[in-house]
């Protein structure tokens, strides 16, 4: 990362920490995100993208929780999670591998991105089951595809919205994001704000609560010691402000409730000053934005996409 800036030992030991965190790695470089700066195209996507500067962005910090929760309100989508993820014993694990495909799917060469791609769509392969309630499911079913689509799109989306450095069109990012679905089996993924808050609409049906959400949601608000002690405070700050973001009907279904507006602005401001002193502390961008800019020949340094 260029120009970071000068730390004290606390802010240097908190930026490694971080990293390790997202990428296992301390300084934010494993192979997977040195090889973004290895020579091909700008991928599917490339400078002035909606979904560089979303994903991007540390906002992501808020819409990747907001995300799993939301996930977790589909009974099939929650089987699979349950049945087949580590989430509970490796929870930074987890983590780790989406940040490598939502990571590598934007920034990657497009080369890159449909290697990862193809490397999801081999694990949707294995995961399949039966739900509690009976029904089979399957991760490779496109319907499920989608919900998990939406879910992370949208919340990437909201999380910027709100926290994001810049504007962005959120319709260019949705269409862009479609891509993206396509390539793991989504069949006509949403494209507009319109097709998204109608595709949300045709699930309406199809979501439902019980003890097994409600745990899902418990756990992820606190992992615990899944995170390093120094780690849950920021968390907590930021796991907060994803679930203040659900729209009303999840709350119901997760257990978790809607908030007075005084106390979500509070905690917004808070969460926004969290987010802009990890800025502060890891430096403008990540590592695999700095390399992404450099394989297509463009001066990180003179951009405003942030870490």
């Amino acid at each position: 990362m260029s120009s970071l800036p000068l730390l004290t030992p606390a802010g240097d030991t908190i930026r490694r920490t971080f990293r390790i965190i997202l990428s296992g790695d301390p300084d934010g470089e494993p192979p997977w995100v040195k090889a973004i700066g290895a020579a091909g195209d700008a991928g599917w996507f490339g400078p002035g993208s909606a979904a560089w500067e979303v994903n991007g962005s540390l906002a992501t910090l808020v819409g990747g929780p907001r995300a799993l929760l939301l996930q977790a309100c589909h009974p099939l989508a929650l089987a699979g999670v349950e049945q087949h993820s580590s989430y509970r014993t490796d929870p930074l694990g987890r983590l780790q591998r989406t940040n490598l495909y939502v990571t590598t799917s934007t920034f990657g060469s497009s080369n890159q991105a449909e290697q990862t791609a193809a490397m999801v769509r081999a694990v949707h392969e294995r995961v399949a089951g039966t739900a509690p309630d009976g029904r089979p499911y399957s991760a490779q079913d496109p319907r499920l595809l989608l919900w998990v689509h939406i879910g992370l799109t949208d919340s990437m989306l909201v999380a910027y919205q709100r926290f994001g450095r810049g504007t962005v069109d959120a319709d260019q990012y949705i269409a862009e994001m479609a891509q993206l679905a396509v390539a793991l089996g989504v069949e006509d993924p949403p494209t507009t704000a319109t097709e998204m808050a109608e595709a949300f609409e045709s699930f309406r049906g199809e979501i439902a609560g019980g003890p097994d959400a409600r745990a899902v949601a418990r756990f992820l608000r606190f992992p615990g010691r899944a995170l390093p002690v120094g780690a849950w405070a920021p968390y907590e700050v930021l796991v907060r402000s994803a679930t203040d973001l659900l729209p009303h009907w999840a709350h119901a279904v997760l257990g978790t409730r809607a908030r007075p507006a005084a106390i979500e602005s509070m905690d917004s401001a808070v969460c926004s000053t969290t987010l802009r002193s990890l800025q502060a502390i890891l430096g403008p961008r990540s590592r695999a934005v700095e390399l992404a800019y450099r394989r297509v020949g463009i001066d990180p340094d003179a951009t405003t996409t942030s870490a």
